[in-house]
């Protein structure tokens, strides 16, 4: 199975070609890049450029993009019209956002990557019918915009009463809306569980999350070293491996203490071994 590697491990830095370079010398072959302003900053052509002559010289492959979840640099702290979300029931601001994500995208012309991954919602979102409408008409514009730069819109489960799994399908088949998943295997724990999400989305999985907690917080641990972690990898390995084809193994983790960088990465190698041995 592909191995990729969330920048997210580090999104609190400033995303440079040193940490690129740590990266594919660890023998890492791809990165999902989260687009977060402090750490990759989609209006600043300069930072875009300078990582896309990198990325023409170098073998390591950008897999995908984490579309942005705040407009700001600081985790939407500066304020809540920072968020970003597709179920803005305003639409002038709804439209704001949807450009905010069409920048993210435009990265595609310089650095060319498959897959957008798109929350629908933001966490612990109520269901609501209007929702599903704005949602919808963003998500329509965002996918013709993304498939012209060659880029697949996929959708990933998160713990809201939006996206859980089951949601996510009664979304596309509502809609119409040919669309496909990330399955987030850290979110489905807090939700209805790996192996339900799994048998749900298991036609449309596209791409994954990798990551584990306790059953309540989405802290992102890291399975096998971190404490507190509650999911079954075995048996989550045995349902990824159940599919014709094979999904990447995408870790998606968080900056801890007890890991620091750069020598985490020898750390993100052995969950990949780890998982493969399983």
């Amino acid at each position: 199975m592909d191995h990729v590697l969330s920048t997210h491990l580090f999104v609190n830095h400033r995303l440079t070609s040193v940490w690129l370079d740590k990266i594919w010398q660890a023998g890492i072959p791809a990165v999902e890049i989260f687009c977060a302003r402090q750490h990759l900053d989609y209006r600043d052509r300069a930072q875009i450029n300078e990582l896309g002559h990198w990325f023409r010289d170098s073998e390591l492959k950008l897999h995908s993009l984490h579309s942005p979840m705040y407009s700001d640099d600081m985790w939407g702290r500066s304020g809540p019209n920072a968020h970003i979300n597709l179920t803005e029931p305003v639409k002038s601001k709804r439209l704001e956002m949807l450009d905010e994500i069409k920048r993210a995208v435009e990265i595609s012309e310089t650095i060319p990557f498959r897959y957008l991954i798109q929350h629908l919602g933001v966490a612990e979102e109520d269901y609501d019918e209007r929702k599903v409408e704005c949602a919808f008409t963003a998500l329509e514009e965002l996918n013709l915009f993304a498939r012209e730069r060659g880029v697949e819109v996929l959708l990933e489960n998160i713990p809201n009463q939006l996206s859980s799994a089951e949601r996510l399908i009664h979304f596309v088949a509502q809609t119409h809306l040919k669309l496909n998943f990330c399955l987030d295997v850290g979110h489905a724990n807090l939700n209805e569980g790996v192996p339900t999400a799994f048998k749900t989305l298991k036609s449309r999985i596209r791409s994954t999350h990798l990551h584990d907690n306790n059953g309540a917080d989405d802290s992102h641990l890291w399975p096998f070293f971190s404490e507190g972690r509650t999911i079954d990898w075995p048996e989550t390995m045995r349902l990824l491996r159940s599919q014709p084809g094979d999904y990447p193994l995408l870790l998606e983790l968080r900056e801890l203490p007890e890991f620091q960088l750069p020598q985490s990465l020898d750390t993100v190698k052995q969950i990949f071994e780890r998982l493969e041995a399983l």
